[in-house]
């Protein structure tokens, strides 16, 4: 490299590591956003749109005609030859990689607008047509033809970043122009070029996310001469980390001085510092954030004072120089070499422990946290400890912060010296207290994951320092500190709970009828309706507690079918009710396999269970009662059959799902029949087993029976048992949450089609699911949630 009149070598490679920058994710979903609204406004709001624009009409002054189309010739001539002053500077500065992606964008753009209901139709631009009496009949073909529009944003979006920012502030008016050139000619802008302008801007920053942006390209010409600008003169750069979820690291020569280190960041940093700390701000707790910042710049400068305030007191590993902004938005950072050897570049039985205590106390008393505390940011220069990258520390921490510091600390020492010298060494500097605290903070939310990522395993490192911490301390049980605003579970809760109210709108609508009908119902038939629901969780905690050698308490596992009723309700086909009873198991003292063994357990004998009372009730019922409404026609049973017929070969002819249905569904089914066999040498345990299933089928068949005599209904017991059970396990294969809107409909119409007057089976089925859902639903939400805070699941 050639830098005024002088060559500096440089030595590494800059190209940086495979992955997506943040800012053209960015750039790719406010395009698609931007997609949408347009989308949304021609389409939904079409009379709203044209209601503004003969207001907007009303108050722009329209130029008289031979003004407006002398105005539109020379814009169509300034937008048709835009394309090719980029292509000729594309060119001539021969980046090649740009021309590609220039072409690419252009022809994706222009192809996916011209695909219509007959086919692709190109558009056929006429440069030759020209009306003397109508001077826009040229530009005309151009500013109100989307492709053409959409190919402009596309190329421009895809050459912005390779341009300097008077060129690309320039275009880009210019394109967006044609919205007041449409307004002070005709008064209308014409929403397919508002359309093809937002598809070309989402094409462009695919391409754009695809391809690369030269924000990587640094600066180095800026580089050296900003460090000649401060008495040091590079004779070679050195790359030592290129650009990526960091910054750009280069060791820079500079007799007599050859120990000094430049970093630069560039958009990807600046556009990642930000989300994250929108993230931070949006999900963890007020104590636990330090400052939003306006800019990278500001980021940049924090982190250097910080180490400046270090430096004051002897703490911080480097010496800070300078500080300045370059081109195209990148911010240099110049600094002296770190000194000393990296934690974990030295072995466990060489480090004294108390004294990096001792050292991160020391920044606690003058009120500084460090928040980065990695093996490779703590320092060993000789007797000397100090710190390096102050990126994430704050003046004035709270003792949140505080406290984040000693967790961090306490899990980086147990990676290098073990968790019982790290522990020890944390008592005897911070005291007990202090390291309880710290040790709640052990968990995946709490402790960053910058963190956690430099320490191999670092799960199962953070238990075995909880349980020291635990063993030492002579604590009976470590409190997990709550940092977050919402956690995770509470989203995926969150979703499900807008999921469900989603698909139980229909039947929300019918509402006020159902209550105007409820009034009319018999309440003792109701009543005795919620008492056998309410029997049904108790026969469950029954056959659980069975199935589970009568290891967990009858009464916690009562409290768990009603938690289940929510987690079932919100999941298709109920699997969060089966994972939830897992896990609840396991935190009741059972181990994963033998918790997943009872659950199993238990679901295997309710399926049997429910197909031996179904034949037998069908077998009562005889030839009184014609089912064939309510079973399958033949033709859906041999289309359920060929699909089940077809899954079995193709698991048959891929030998990774012949080797997952062996290893996997194999061992568990073999497990299920050894639990059946132990259950026939247990007769007690058995019973309670059947009997909790049992209660369970035949439980809902007696609230529906209920329901439909609550509203002066005559069908037996026998016709409600076989409706819930083929309906509802038909409906149940439904991918809505809980089964809602096909459980229904199937009811309602087996009901019907059992002779049942519709005028009762509706109100009946909706009491029957408020009875057995919905209102288990709302019980089982505190619940669950109480569950949750107890660490109980």
């Amino acid at each position: 490299m050639r830098v005024d009149g002088r060559e500096v070598p440089v030595r590494g490679s800059l190209l940086p590591p495979l992955s997506r920058r943040t800012g053209d994710i960015v750039r790719v979903l406010l395009a698609t956003v931007a997609v949408i609204t347009v989308v949304a406004a021609s389409v939904i709001t079409r009379s709203q749109w044209a209601a503004l624009e003969q207001s907007i009409s009303d108050i722009v002054t329209v130029l008289p005609t031979n003004v407006a189309n002398l105005v539109y010739l020379i814009y169509g001539v300034v937008i048709v030859t835009l394309p090719f002053w980029i292509l000729v500077g594309v060119v001539a500065t021969r980046q090649w990689r740009l021309l590609a992606g220039y072409v690419a964008a252009g022809l994706i753009a222009l192809i996916a607008l011209s695909i219509t209901q007959s086919g692709v139709v190109f558009p056929t631009w006429d440069l030759e047509e020209f009306a003397p009496d109508r001077l826009d009949s040229f530009s005309s073909q151009f500013l109100d033809d989307p492709r053409w529009i959409a190919m402009l944003a596309a190329i421009q979006t895809v050459a912005s970043p390779w341009l300097p920012r008077k060129w690309r502030r320039a275009w880009w008016t210019l394109l967006l122009a044609f919205v007041p050139i449409h307004l002070v000619v005709s008064a209308v802008v014409p929403a397919r070029s508002m359309f093809g302008l937002v598809v070309g801007w989402l094409v462009g920053a695919v391409v754009v996310w695809v391809v690369g942006t030269p924000a990587l390209e640094v600066p180095l010409e800026s580089v050296v001469r900003e460090l000649g600008r401060h008495g040091y003169h590079a004779t070679a750069l050195t790359v030592i980390r290129p650009a990526g979820q960091g910054p750009t690291m280069l060791a820079a020569a500079c007799p007599p001085r050859p120990d000094v280190i430049v970093e630069l960041y560039g958009q990807h940093q600046r556009s990642r510092s930000a989300l994250q700390q929108v993230w931070r701000w949006l999900t963890f707790r007020s104590s636990e954030n330090v400052a939003l910042f306006g800019s990278m710049r500001r980021t940049v400068e924090h982190r250097a004072l910080m180490s400046v305030a270090a430096d004051r007191i002897g703490l911080c590993a480097h010496e800070p120089i300078a500080l300045n902004q370059l081109e195209r938005g990148w911010q240099l950072l110049i600094r002296s070499q770190s000194r000393g050897r990296t934690l974990d570049g030295v072995g466990g039985a060489e480090v004294d422990l108390h004294d990096i205590w001792q050292n991160v106390n020391r920044l606690h008393d003058y009120q500084i946290s460090h928040g980065d505390l990695r093996a490779t940011e703590i320092r060993l220069d000789g007797s000397r400890v100090q710190f390096d990258n102050f990126a994430w520390a704050e003046l004035g921490p709270t003792p949140a912060l505080k406290s984040s510091d000693h967790a961090q600390l306490l899990l980086t020492t147990a990676h290098v010296a073990g968790p019982e010298r790290a522990v020890a060494a944390a008592v005897d500097m911070v005291g007990k207290e202090a390291v309880i605290a710290a040790s709640g903070r052990l968990t995946r939310s709490a402790l960053p994951t910058r963190i956690r990522k430099r320490v191999p395993d670092a799960a199962k490192l953070m238990k075995a320092v909880r349980t020291e911490a635990q063993r030492v301390t002579d604590t009976e049980s470590i409190r997990v500190a709550h940092v977050t605003r919402f956690s995770r579970n509470q989203i995926i809760q969150l979703v499900l709970i807008i999921a469900l109210v989603y698909v139980a709108y229909p039947t929300l609508i019918e509402a006020p009828t159902f209550v105007s009908e409820l009034r009319a119902a018999n309440w003792w038939w109701v009543l005795l309706g919620i008492v056998v629901s309410a029997l049904t969780y108790i026969g469950a905690a029954a056959a659980l507690w069975a199935c589970a050698m009568e290891q967990i308490r009858f009464r916690d596992l009562v409290w768990l079918a009603f938690a289940n009723t929510f987690a079932a309700t919100t999941t298709p086909a109920g699997v969060g009710g089966l994972a939830l009873s897992v896990r609840f198991l396991q935190t009741g003292g059972l181990g994963a396999a033998r918790a997943t063994a009872a659950v199993a357990l238990q679901q295997g004998v309710q399926v049997v269970t429910h197909v031996f009372l179904l034949i037998v009730f069908s077998f009562f019922a005889g030839r009184s009662t014609d089912f064939s409404h309510v079973v399958p026609s033949t033709t859906v049973l041999l289309l359920i059959a060929g699909v089940l017929l077809g899954v079995i070969g193709t698991v048959l002819l891929v030998p990774r799902l012949r080797r997952w249905v062996r290893e996997g569904v194999g061992r568990q089914a073999r497990d299920l029949l050894v639990e059946f066999a132990e259950l026939g040498r247990d007769p007690v345990r058995a019973g309670l087993i059947v009997g909790g299933c049992a209660a369970k089928t035949l439980g809902a068949a007696a609230v529906l029976w209920a329901t439909v005599h609550a509203f002066a209904g005559d069908a037996s017991f026998l016709t409600c048992a076989i409706v819930t059970m083929i309906g509802g396990t038909l409906a149940s294969a439904a991918p809505t949450p809980g089964g809602v809107g096909a459980v229904e409909a199937a009811l309602i119409g087996g009901l019907t089609a059992l002779g049942l007057d519709s005028q009762i089976a509706v109100p009946a089925v909706l009491l029957y699911r408020v009875i057995t859902c919905w209102a288990p639903v709302l019980i089982g939400w505190p619940i669950l949630r109480k569950l949750q805070r107890d660490d109980r699941v």
